[in-house]
């Protein structure tokens, strides 16, 4: 296993248009991230992921691009975004920005070209195919909508989309569009950005023939199909192993044995990637499953690839909200899954504002909701006839705008976010969880984030350490160790809210051990045996 910056590195996502409006128009922009910048580095962040910013309609907040060149005016300009990377450089961070080559907006010209006629040259750049018995060429869904086919009146064929119908998709099978996509890579990355997170890059390679779908509902279809792998290597090949860069490939409806087809460093496609075995498929927090999880993803890519770990991103739900505990114990369970996703095997990602433990929303009405797939399904089934209240509760826990809120920071107006009306309404409990309250207190959520990735900068064992899990069958403690040459960590995790009694696996009792760190204030007195662990406590113990 080769040792490389990006997997020593902390990422850390801005989600701009909620980060920091710097002008005033209820939008964050790209002006108003470069002026946080210190904030950020003063956290301890090597690598700074950035949400699409390109020309678009924002019918799916920037994931639909009708200009792969531009800037969406929201967001800035290019100068703005030269002086953003340059500094950014400058701090000695690196930055990373999406690369959504899955689909286009149905408003960029290539689309606007290969809509215009059977016989464009453009034509063959998305899919297109021939009604089936007067309907959809298949029973295929999308992810935002009942059908994955929208008919073109025009033309009288139905055109492919996995998103939204303003977001049509590419057709990987045609050379000239490949070689279209990998131009403006290297365009980007000849501005110096330092990677790539790739949007839904498993479903580039589509099923021969659309054939229908025994389940249409189970989506995995769109996914991980002949020719992947090829375009992968392609791409790496023709564009990536040429600058030193970051890529991590989101990557639905994979097990650990067809991810590690994506980043064994010997086949050179991705460096690691998004898996979403637990933030699509674990609703709520099972502790017995994401051990589970953990355990199958470390021994699949074990010394051939690498995890990326994370709870929570601008398509789920904060993870003290959805895994942890937001009232009582919101800032010990902020702490303890911080503790966790820094100290599991892979690259650990921090979303905007869980540094501070910010929570997820609950607002009163579907009006008040901005998340394209929300409101789809909604409607969806509101016109089934459902009733409206039923659905609306149904749909609010794993609802994207709960991550999408604008950060916190302060308790002034609008949380500080902006001095015009935001973009989507501010989670109403910022007065008491915002950066300025954070930072005046030493013992906040932010300064134990800023340990742990200290921690991780002085010692290897939290990146390269062999990982064991020895709480298999608990249900409420996970206990684990990393070991790395001649040093062992120990890893404690009380996940409830009722004290637990710790017994240490008997070959860790009666050894010298150094508490390296806890996310409560009173001391625990070290024991040789047991602890009484309190709720969402955490602790790290070193042996050597």
């Amino acid at each position: 296993m080769n040792k490389t910056w990006w997997k020593e590195a902390v990422v850390y996502q801005i989600y701009w248009r909620s980060f920091f409006d710097s002008n005033g128009d209820g939008y964050g922009d790209l002006q108003g991230v470069l002026s946080k910048l210190d904030y950020i580095k003063s956290l301890g962040i090597d690598v700074i992921w950035l949400n699409p910013f390109y020309k678009s309609p924002d019918r799916d907040n920037g994931y639909d691009i009708s200009d792969y060149y531009g800037i969406m005016e929201k967001a800035g300009d290019m100068e703005t975004f030269e002086r953003l990377v340059e500094a950014i450089h400058e701090r000695k961070m690196k930055v990373i920005m999406d690369l959504v080559v899955n689909h286009t907006s149905d408003q960029h010209p290539w689309f606007v070209e290969s809509r215009s006629s059977h016989d464009h040259p453009k034509r063959d750049w998305f899919i297109w195919k021939d009604p089936k018995l007067g309907a959809e060429p298949n029973n295929w869904r999308s992810y935002f909508a009942p059908s994955s086919w929208e008919f073109d009146e025009g033309t009288n064929q139905y055109y492919f989309h996995s998103f939204a119908v303003e977001q049509p998709d590419l057709n990987w099978k045609n050379p000239e569009l490949r070689q279209e996509i990998y131009k403006m890579m290297r365009f980007w990355l000849n501005k110096g950005i330092d990677g790539f997170r790739m949007d839904v890059i498993n479903l580039l390679a589509k099923i021969d023939d659309f054939p229908d779908a025994e389940n249409p509902y189970d989506i995995s279809y769109l996914a991980n199909n002949p020719g992947i792998h090829k375009y992968l290597q392609e791409m790496n090949e023709e564009v990536l192993q040429h600058y030193d860069v970051m890529t991590v490939g989101e990557i639905p409806f994979v097990s650990p044995e067809e991810g590690l087809l994506y980043v064994d460093e010997t086949r050179g496609e991705l460096n690691t990637l998004f898996h979403f075995q637990v933030a699509d498929e674990m609703l709520e927090w099972d502790m017995k499953r994401f051990k589970s999880i953990q355990t199958s993803w470390y021994q699949g890519l074990k010394q051939k690839g690498w995890n990326s770990q994370f709870l929570n991103n601008h398509d789920h739900t904060r993870q003290v909200t959805r895994y942890g505990n937001d009232g009582e114990y919101r800032e010990e369970s902020a702490k303890l899954l911080a503790t966790m996703i820094h100290t599991l095997p892979g690259t650990p990602y921090i979303f905007q504002g869980e540094e501070i433990g910010m929570t997820g929303v609950r607002f009163a009405s579907i009006d008040d909701y901005n998340d394209i797939a929300m409101r789809n399904k909604y409607h969806e089934e509101v016109n089934k006839g459902r009733d409206p209240k039923e659905v609306f509760e149904g749909l609010l826990l794993l609802s994207r705008d709960n991550s999408r809120t604008p950060m916190q920071w302060n308790g002034n107006k609008e949380a500080g976010f902006t001095t015009d009306k935001p973009w989507i309404k501010v989670n109403p409990n910022y007065q008491e969880i915002n950066v300025e309250k954070a930072l005046d207190d030493l013992d906040s959520v932010f300064y134990y984030y800023k340990k742990l990735i200290s921690l991780r900068k002085d010692n290897e064992v939290m990146v390269y350490g062999d990982y064991q899990d020895l709480s298999l069958n608990e249900e409420n403690l996970y206990v684990y160790t990393r070991t790395f040459k001649e040093v062992t960590w120990l890893i404690v995790l009380n996940h409830s809210d009722e004290k637990q009694m710790f017994i240490f696996p008997e070959e860790y009792r009666n050894k010298s051990k150094r508490k390296i760190i806890s996310n409560y204030k009173s001391e625990n007195e070290l024991e040789d045996e047991c602890l009484m662990l309190l709720p969402h406590e955490a602790l790290i113990f070193e042996y050597k």
